[in-house]
């Protein structure tokens, strides 16, 4: 499926860096909103699938450029927004992503991931009763 948000969008909520592609981050977005936030009995609008999009990959960009949360000229400091952890939840934008994603695919995925990333499965190795 082709790319559902632009470079142009992501601009438009969060400040880029010009020497800095949004391609992995847009193409990374799409793929995770695609297998998390569709699907469902009734879909998503194409217009909401993009804001989506948008935010996810406005957070993914936050990895690769993280947001300044206060800077000090005196003794050069500068604190960041994002903490190193896994999770959606460690930038505004992604936490916006999550609330935009109201059906609840992309927390599923994020609490799935925080919890060491497989659900517990039970495989029958018996035989059935038609077997024996």
């Amino acid at each position: 499926m082709a790319v559902r948000t632009t470079s142009a969008l992501i601009e438009e909520i969060i400040e880029v860096d010009e020497d800095i592609t949004l391609t992995p981050f847009i193409s990374a977005a799409n793929a995770l909103v695609t297998e998390c936030c569709t699907g469902y009995d009734e879909e998503y609008s194409d217009a909401h699938l993009i804001k989506i999009e948008t935010w996810l990959a406005a957070h993914l960009y936050t990895i690769r450029d993280p947001r300044a949360e206060s800077e000090k000229a005196g003794s050069v400091s500068e604190k960041f927004q994002s903490k190193v952890d896994i999770g959606f939840s460690t930038s505004h934008y992604g936490q916006m992503a999550m609330r935009l994603d109201y059906k609840g695919g992309l927390a599923r995925l994020d609490n799935k991931l925080k919890k060491g990333g497989k659900s517990p499965s039970m495989t029958w190795v018996g035989k059935e009763e038609d077997d024996l």
